[in-house]
This record gives C-alpha cells, sequence and structure tokens, in this order.
C-alpha cells in the first residue's frame, strides 16, 4: 500500500466504500440480490446488438422486474437517438464520432464508454464458391472501393470464372460500413455505392447465400449463425493468409479487420440502480455472453481496463 496511504485512516475508509459499492452493484447485476425495477432502452449497431441481447435475458432472468429493449437501427442510428436524450444505452461497432460527440454535447448528454467484446469483421461467399478462399486487401479494395468497375470475379484475379459479382453489405448508418471502408479503402465512408445495402445483416446472409457470385461482410457471429450457407474468405494484409476466430482476433493476427466493440451508457442513466446493474452484469459474465452470441471475448488485460472504467463510472 502507498505509504502516504497508510497514515490516512480517512482515505483508507474511503477506498474500502467504494469498493464494497462496487461488490454491492455487481452482486445486484449477477445474482439479483437487489430489488431492481425499471426499463432499459438500447439501440444502435446490429452487430452489437445480438450481444446486448444475450445479456439482457440472462440479466432479465435474475432480475424479473427489469424489462431491456433493444433495437437495431444502426451504429450510426443509434447515437443520433442517444444524443437525442431517447436511450440509455447505445450499441456501436466503432468508436463515437466528433461530430456524433458534439451533437450529444450540444443536447447536455454526458456518456461513459465500456468496450464489451471483440469482432472479426467477416468477408463471406456463396457456398458455391470454390475460387475465392484468400483475397488480399487491395484486391478487396479494388472491389469495394469508390467508383469501382469490378462486376465480375474474373476482374479481381486472373483465373477466377467469368461469373456476375453480386454485393451486399451494411448501410452507411452502420458501424461496420465505417470501419471496413476505413480498414479497406483507406477512409471512413468511402465505397461504392452499387451494392445492396442494409442496417439487417440477415438480409446480407440472404442475398450472399442467394448468389452465385455474391460476396458480403459483417460480424463474425453472423457468419458463424450462418456457417452452414456461407463461406468465409481468409484476409491476406501482406503477412499471409488469415480468416476470423477467436485466436485470430485475441491475438491480432487478423489484420486489419479485428476490431472492438461498445456499449455507450448515458451517464444520467447510470445513475439508476437497474442500469449500473447491467452494464455491471455484462462486464462480470462477458465471456460466456460472448461465446453465447458467438462473439469473441475480451482478453484479460481488455477485462480489467473495462472494469477500472466501470469503477471510474460509479465514482462520477
Amino acid at each position: 500500500m502507498n505509504r502516504n496511504l497508510a497514515r490516512m485512516p480517512r482515505f483508507i475508509l474511503l477506498a474500502l466504500g467504494v469498493s464494497l459499492a462496487i461488490t454491492a452493484i455487481a452482486a445486484a447485476g449477477t445474482a439479483g440480490t437487489q430489488a431492481l425495477r425499471g426499463t432499459i432502452q438500447a439501440d444502435g449497431s446490429s452487430t452489437v446488438g445480438p450481444y446486448v441481447q444475450a445479456a439482457a435475458q440472462g440479466f432479465e432472468k435474475k432480475n424479473k422486474s427489469v424489462r431491456i429493449v433493444v433495437g437495431i437501427s444502426g451504429t450510426g442510428g443509434g447515437f443520433e437517438r442517444f444524443c437525442r436524450g431517447e436511450t440509455d444505452l447505445s450499441n456501436a461497432s466503432r468508436p463515437i464520432k466528433q461530430t456524433e460527440s458534439t451533437k450529444c454535447r450540444d443536447k447536455d448528454v454526458r456518456y461513459v464508454a465500456f468496450h464489451v467484446a471483440n469482432d472479426g469483421l467477416s468477408v463471406v461467399v456463396n457456398k458455391s464458391n470454390t475460387w475465392a478462399s484468400c483475397l488480399t486487401t487491395e484486391e478487396l479494395k479494388s472491389i469495394w472501393d469508390t467508383g469501382s468497375k469490378v462486376d465480375n470475379w474474373n476482374d479481381v484475379r486472373s483465373g477466377f470464372p467469368n461469373v456476375p459479382l453480386r454485393l451486399f453489405g451494411p448501410g452507411t448508418d452502420s458501424g461496420t460500413f465505417d470501419f471496413f471502408t476505413e480498414k479497406i479503402n483507406g477512409k471512413s465512408r468511402r465505397s461504392r455505392s452499387d451494392y445492396q445495402a442494409t442496417e439487417n445483416d440477415n438480409v446480407i446472409v440472404r442475398g450472399v447465400s442467394g448468389e452465385r457470385g455474391g460476396m458480403g461482410y459483417f460480424g463474425l457471429s453472423y457468419y458463424v449463425e450462418n456457417k452452414n450457407r456461407l463461406k468465409v474468405v481468409g484476409v491476406n494484409n501482406g503477412s499471409g493468409c488469415v480468416k476470423p476466430s477467436i485466436q485470430t482476433v485475441q491475438n491480432g493476427k487478423y489484420k486489419p479487420l479485428g476490431r472492438p466493440l461498445f456499449v455507450y451508457a448515458k451517464r444520467d442513466s447510470f445513475r439508476r440502480a437497474e442500469v449500473r446493474g447491467f452494464v455491471g452484469y455484462m462486464l462480470n459474465n462477458q465471456k460466456s455472453i460472448a461465446t453465447k452470441s458467438d462473439f469473441v471475448p475480451l482478453t484479460k488485460k481488455q477485462v480489467a481496463r473495462a472494469k477500472e472504467f466501470y469503477k471510474n463510472a460509479l465514482k462520477g
């Protein structure tokens, strides 16, 4: 213990009080020992949505008087509602942008961000696609970049068959769209527009699985849920071909498409016991929630950092 603190019992008692408060909140989230009640409104990323829904199911079982409503309007759409003060939590597959943060500040909406899981953005093709097992980041850019005229698989690489390329992907309100375009095309939102865009990842699944020359991209969980209908493509950024998995995302080898996932909590909402309890439940049970909903759990270092953010948020 720090020597200065050792000479100051009042500070020790204060630290002990904070520690006990954190323990009490964690207990409320995991064991339902407090009579929590109320409705929590969450919205945002279609990628993070299933994670929060899985967490909500577990939390509601332990806290029968709490109802958690999870909407899916895309990361951008979720932040719009969040900054208007309409939701308690905003699920995001990317960090909040400066323009969005400014809107929140203008509406006096203060927030704290929690890193809740990891993801490996997955490039998928039709099951009957036997020719594309790995694509380079340069090839992906040639397909998805602004003004791209690539509309056949034989335009992607010499030796690929003469099969029309049909593209499906997230809409412009999606954090997945922002992340993919930044990492592959070099700038966020820099993308060709002549593809079927949607905020519903299940539409992408149906589109790619229904077209022999189909291609799309979304979070790893949607591929895992639909791997009997889709084929995942490895990505080569110059260091060899790597496919997304829990191991390759956690060890950083799935570059450049590994990413963190977030839940933003409005500070006014976080003061409510049921919201504090739910966020605490997500962090205390992140591994089982991630496993249940096909996400990549946090590393030990990431868990420690997320819990430190939680403790700081409790202090106000």
